[in-house]
């Protein structure tokens, strides 16, 4: 899973930067290290760059890790995020989980931690890409998956990164229970409180994209999970 995969670490912590840069080499990463969020954004936005994952501590200068993840996020909805912070405060973890990131790790943290994190968003985002139809009819709705867009009547809708993977697990279980733990297990790899609350913003806004075709509806099924249903 680790071959060839490039991560671009901004951390302004010059001795946590180093010690991150070699133990993630050592794991047979490739790692640009940015000392602030506007040389991160920079190099990501530099064509000449590709990273697989980004790893952005959320109090540096120049630009936090908000706002960079923000930033990145207006150029590419896929790339996956993780947060480190010394901040554990619940409205800090939402905060992340808003701007898109994949997950958020708190100081200190064990790089045994950390690694596990990583492998695991990588193998999720390797799996979504993996035997997916080209198209899926849900309803009157066109749905492709791997672009990771929806044709709807008001034009094409790209899906961010954890909007498609939620959908596409509601439509291999069209029609039947689709459970909480589980779904959280497979798009955010944690079935915690901050990821459950994450989620039920994602379904929201999946209700609202599905709710053009009155024969398809996202039913909750409470403290269990929940079912797309399809009426023919």
């Amino acid at each position: 899973m680790k071959e060839n995969k490039n991560i671009l670490l901004a951390e302004d912590d010059e001795n946590l930067g180093k010690l991150l840069v070699s133990y993630l080499q050592a794991k047979g990463f490739g790692v640009e290290l940015a000392r602030n969020g506007k040389i991160a954004y920079e190099l990501f936005n530099n064509t000449k760059h590709h990273f697989d994952l980004l790893i952005l501590d959320v109090m540096m200068p120049e630009m936090d890790g908000f706002t960079l993840g923000s930033e990145i996020r207006l150029l590419d909805r896929k790339v996956p995020l993780l947060f480190l912070s010394a901040k554990s405060m619940k409205e800090d973890k939402l905060k992340g989980f808003d701007v898109g990131a994949d997950d958020y790790i708190t100081k200190p943290f064990s790089m045994e931690e950390l690694l596990a994190r990583i492998n695991a968003i990588l193998k999720r985002t390797e799996l979504h890409q993996k035997n997916v139809q080209e198209k899926i009819h849900v309803g009157k709705i066109e749905y492709e998956p791997e672009l990771s867009v929806l044709h709807l009547g008001t034009g094409v809708k790209k899906l961010t990164t954890k909007e498609n993977m939620l959908l596409r697990l509601l439509v291999q279980n069209q029609n039947e229970l689709l459970d909480r733990q589980a779904a959280l297990r497979a798009v955010w790899g944690d079935d915690n409180y901050f990821n459950g609350r994450s989620m039920d913003v994602y379904i929201a806004k999946l209700r609202k994209l599905l709710k053009e075709d009155s024969n398809i509806e996202i039913m909750n099924v409470h403290g269990i999970g929940f079912k797309l249903l399809v009426k023919q």
